[in-house]
């Protein structure tokens, strides 16, 4: 092994700097070449653990079917029909909202406790891009910040037992002429433009309200404030299944569970291109289980946060025990991504088994902070990664957006990375942590980049290791 001193620059261009074209996942022969998984011993032996607190809502075994309540599946307006399951369930104690195989126009769900929303195949919703119907505002979070907003498009609040099921299909109603335009000029929208309506002057007043402490009631940014919705948000909810649907066009971020304790995401699939499209981001979570999903979105496919700045501060509640296996990233900006809204912190991530690979992957691992967020971030582990095609494979960037301009320097410490095999990136590393608070105890082992154009940078790290790590077919041993 050898260690790594305070500061190190890595040489900026590898010796093979013409890198072949490469698209699609890694052919089944480089992935088979893997050695067998590893046992869940070690820092690995919570994985078994988490598990078994989390646990999967209980609903009832009464359905309240769409159509036998009027509804057609003719891509009518079908939003009376949902308010009438759901206020059904409500008085029944809890059941199953099924919405069969149809095309069904809405505006928001608001789902209830021990409720199950199974949209079965076939089945389509379509949310209606109207922003008054999203109104009364409700309690949300937004880019980590609290506030009264749109209503998601599918909510939950202070439930427990909620599930959204199903291998249908729910379309945001999301474009380049519907919501995306409030994000101001943007790379998603050749329309795009910062006149007009857009986020920006919302945006900077609630920062400043966050940071002044103003009460969360009084932070009004609704109508008139153009701050988009995420598709799915489950609120303060216990018990949380998403499984099986097909998630198109959101607003904003796809899935948003925030402040949620028991979460599993299984055989989801994420297909939104527009800004801020993240697939998933857990947000202040306890017990987390994310597999077997398919990501390709316009932003980041996984992003464990934990609140922005003062707000994260305030609440002070860390996403804790989260297991990503088995799952499939494309289009990205970070495969697996921590933060950058993540003042509360995150520890105790594992990730294994997982694939990604796309021209349109710009980072595999990521962790996103600086000094106005902070964060104590540690214990974080990933193995067995398969990445095809990336621009960057390892990011722990102290200097994202605001950099070095805050008192709240990030603590990070112990992130352990075995057995990664990546075919071809643009850059091996973009690892940068401040002197004063340095990057500690990153390992790398057992691992190769088969084709990297730049070895990239590491700058203020103490306590790297790196044992059996190969790239460009030459063993890396950083000095």
């Amino acid at each position: 092994m050898t260690g790594l001193s305070r500061r190190v620059f890595l040489q900026s261009m590898a010796a093979a700097a013409a890198v072949p074209a490469f698209t699609g996942l890694l052919p089944n022969a480089v992935a088979m070449s893997r050695p067998p998984k590893a046992q869940y011993n070690g820092p690995w032996a919570r994985v078994p653990k988490i598990l078994s607190a989390i646990k999967l809502p209980a609903i009832p075994a009464r359905d309240f079917n769409l159509k036998e309540l009027g509804a057609k599946g003719e891509g009518e307006d079908a939003s009376e029909f949902f308010a009438a399951a759901v206020e059904a369930s409500r008085k029944a104690g809890g059941g199953r909202i099924v919405v069969p195989a149809g095309k069904y126009r809405t505006g928001p769900i608001h789902l209830v406790s021990n409720t199950e929303l199974h949209v079965e195949e076939g089945a389509e919703i379509h949310f209606i891009p109207d922003p008054e119907r999203y109104l009364p505002a409700v309690k949300t979070r937004w880019e980590g910040m609290e506030m009264m907003g749109y209503s998601p498009l599918i909510y939950a609040h202070k439930c427990e037992n909620v599930a959204l099921t199903g291998n249908g299909l729910i379309d945001g109603g999301a474009d380049c002429d519907t919501w995306w335009p409030w994000k101001g000029k943007n790379g998603k929208c050749d329309n795009s433009s910062n006149e007009g309506d857009t986020q920006h002057p919302a945006r900077a007043k609630l920062m400043e309200e966050m940071e002044a402490g103003v009460p969360v009631a009084d932070r009004h940014y609704a109508e008139g404030s153009f701050l988009r919705p995420p598709l799915v948000q489950f609120y303060e909810c216990n018990n949380v299944l998403i499984e099986g649907v097909t998630l198109e066009n959101s607003p904003f971020w796809v899935i948003h569970p925030v402040l949620c304790e028991g979460l599993t995401v299984r055989g989801v699939t994420t297909r939104s291109h527009g800004p801020n499209s993240d697939g998933c981001d857990p947000e202040s979570c306890k017990n987390v289980l994310i597999e077997d999903c398919l990501f390709d979105n316009g932003d980041d496919c996984i992003a464990i946060k934990s609140g922005r700045n003062a707000d994260g501060r305030r609440v002070n509640v860390p996403t804790e025990n989260v297991i990503v296996r088995n799952c499939q990233m494309r289009d990205g900006h970070g495969g697996l991504v921590l933060g950058s809204e993540i003042s509360g912190g995150v520890h105790n991530v594992f990730l294994e088994d997982c694939v990604m690979s796309s021209p349109h992957l710009e980072r595999g691992l990521r962790i996103k902070t600086n000094a106005m967020r902070g964060g104590n971030i540690h214990d974080i582990y990933v193995r067995n990664l398969t990445i095809g095609q990336v621009k960057d494979v390892i990011v722990i960037n102290f200097y994202y957006e605001e950099g070095d301009k805050g008192d709240f320097d990030p603590n990070v410490y112990n992130i352990q990375v075995e057995n990664l095999i990546c075919k071809e990136a643009n850059r091996a590393f973009h690892i940068r942590g401040f002197e004063r608070a340095p990057i500690r105890g990153l390992q790398i082992s057992d691992s190769r980049i088969d084709q990297a154009a730049s070895l990239g940078v590491i700058e203020e790290v103490t306590g790297l290791t790196v044992s059996n790590v190969s790239i460009n077919g030459e063993a890396f041993k950083p000095s």
